[in-house]
């Protein structure tokens, strides 16, 4: 992460209490960043969580930079996460039927190819049971409230006494001063927000799966090809597959082994993190549609050694954009995926996820305790079209990993990965937010429209003007090959 300026960091305890009674519904990266980032900026936080316990299963996402530059004022959490932090990692990329394209390199030297300071890379791949079991610890030692076991089905707002709350299957009603909806895809606040957004099956869906590394032994062959990196084979390593309308990713690390397929819908998968399949099943349907270039034999002796109920099988939906992230009176607002979901290609869900708990969190503290709603009006005009702008990048990368050029892919690799644009990773929500929030709120107060705005910087691509898209549209111009991002520098 580097070294950063004392002067910049600003722990818990440098900000006077605001008096804002905030309520956290979820504990998903968005929640979980909005509860310690809300008690930094002196506001008092509750969490409803439906489960009996945080969820730290799962296998890995990226995040990237943008949303990891807090980390600055939480010296406990820094230290954690550059403990579980994947340093020194290496890349590999071959074709879907086993032809390798691009020879093992560091990552920080495909950085460095790319024009890229290997110092301050755009992300990394962080392990999903490490960064919940990071923020837990933090958690505890803020002390934050957590009412487990308490399924929120209604959300409300009383503009009256300024109020808003929820309703939970329990029958039990929590309110403050503002809700933040957390709580996914599927949020029972769509509702109070303008509605459920449309929904459509991709056709395609994810095999995941991450089990400790010890069960490589079952195949010294594979596990020989799965070696780490490095001169002594003890750093982290990821694999890449890229085939037509398909990939697969491979991370070995020290104590995990995690591998990810995208594939066509097969009539098992589900929208569910804890829906799992079996290896045959993987392995009677991975070949489809691949004709006479059938997959790696050698992912398929991974898929064969994975032990039981570790294979999750995740549908992939498209969703429209959502239209309206507040409630009429802008006490109740959706932040990460409630508010906008990503495909897994995007590369940018947890990314932006921690962004709006920051922004928001900041917003609130600007704002005061007595403009509530206009603090939040303010933070969806900070990240509507960058939200926006982030999930069509989505579908520029889903177009990039499942039609790859090779010829092109050879002499640029850069084309065989993800596209990790500057405006997505050198963003700072927060800095942007100090720096920008009485400009926004002027032209809230002048009523301006949000796609008029000019008086502030955009956080989104240089050039960009705001257009609205649907997901019809989008799936065609992915299936052709085609995916037009608009007006502006994407790069």
């Amino acid at each position: 992460m580097g070294s950063v300026p004392e002067s910049d960091c600003k722990p818990v305890g440098s900000y006077p209490p605001s008096g804002i009674d905030v309520l956290i519904v979820g504990t998903g990266l968005a929640g979980l960043t909005a509860s310690i980032e809300c008690v930094r900026k002196g506001h008092n936080v509750r969490i409803v969580e439906r489960h009996d316990d945080i969820n730290t299963a799962g296998d890995m996402y990226f995040m990237g930079q943008s949303a990891t530059k807090f980390f600055r004022h939480w010296p406990e959490l820094s230290k954690e996460y550059d403990s579980i932090s994947m340093n020194n990692a290496w890349i590999e990329t071959f074709k879907h039927d086993g032809e390798r394209v691009i020879d093992p390199r560091k990552v920080s030297d495909r950085l460095r190819q790319a024009g890229m300071d290997p110092n301050t890379p755009p992300g990394a791949f962080q392990m999903r049971p490490l960064i919940y079991g990071m923020y837990l610890n933090e958690i505890r030692r803020l002390g934050i409230e957590i009412q487990f076991g308490q399924r929120v089905v209604d959300y409300y707002e009383d503009q009256a006494r300024q109020k808003a709350g929820v309703v939970t299957a329990k029958g039990d009603k929590f309110e403050a001063d503002v809700v933040i909806a957390a709580d996914g895809v599927g949020s029972k606040c769509q509702k109070l927000v303008g509605g459920q957004v449309r929904a459509m099956s991709a056709g395609r869906a994810m095999w995941r799966a991450a089990f400790p590394i010890h069960h490589l032994d079952k195949n010294p062959k594979l596990k020989e090809f799965l070696k780490m990196g490095g001169e002594n084979n003890d750093e982290p390593m990821v694999r890449t597959w890229l085939g037509p309308g398909t990939y697969a990713m491979v991370l070995v690390r020290r104590e995990t082994c995690v591998w990810i397929m995208n594939h066509d819908i097969t009539g098992s998968e589900q929208e569910n993190w804890t829906h799992t399949v079996e290896a045959d099943d993987v392995l009677n349907n991975m070949d489809k549609g691949l004709g006479n270039s059938p997959w790696d034999p050698r992912i398929k002796d991974l898929v064969r050694l994975t032990p039981s109920k570790t294979i999750v099988n995740f549908e992939l939906f498209w969703r429209d954009p959502q239209p309206s992230w507040t409630s009429p009176g802008a006490r109740v607002v959706l932040i990460g995926d409630a508010a906008h979901s990503f495909l897994p290609a995007s590369g940018n869900g947890a990314t932006q996820a921690i962004e709006d708990a920051i922004s928001l969190a900041t917003c609130l503290q600007l704002g005061g305790k007595q403009n509530v709603p206009e603090a939040v009006r303010t933070h969806v005009r900070f990240r509507f079209i960058r939200c926006s702008c982030a999930q069509k990048m989505g579908f520029s990368n889903a177009e990039l990993l499942q039609h790859p050029d090779w010829d092109k892919v050879k002499v640029n690799p850069k084309l065989a990965q993800p596209k990790l644009p500057r405006w997505i990773w050198s963003h700072d929500p927060e800095s942007y937010t100090y720096e920008n929030y009485d400009k926004m709120v002027d032209t809230i107060r002048k009523g301006i429209p949000f796609d008029q705005v000019d008086t502030v910087p955009p956080n989104y691509p240089p050039g960009y003007k705001y257009e609205a898209w649907n997901l019809d549209d989008m799936q065609k111009e992915v299936d052709k090959a085609t995916v037009d991002m608009g007006s502006g520098n994407w790069d």
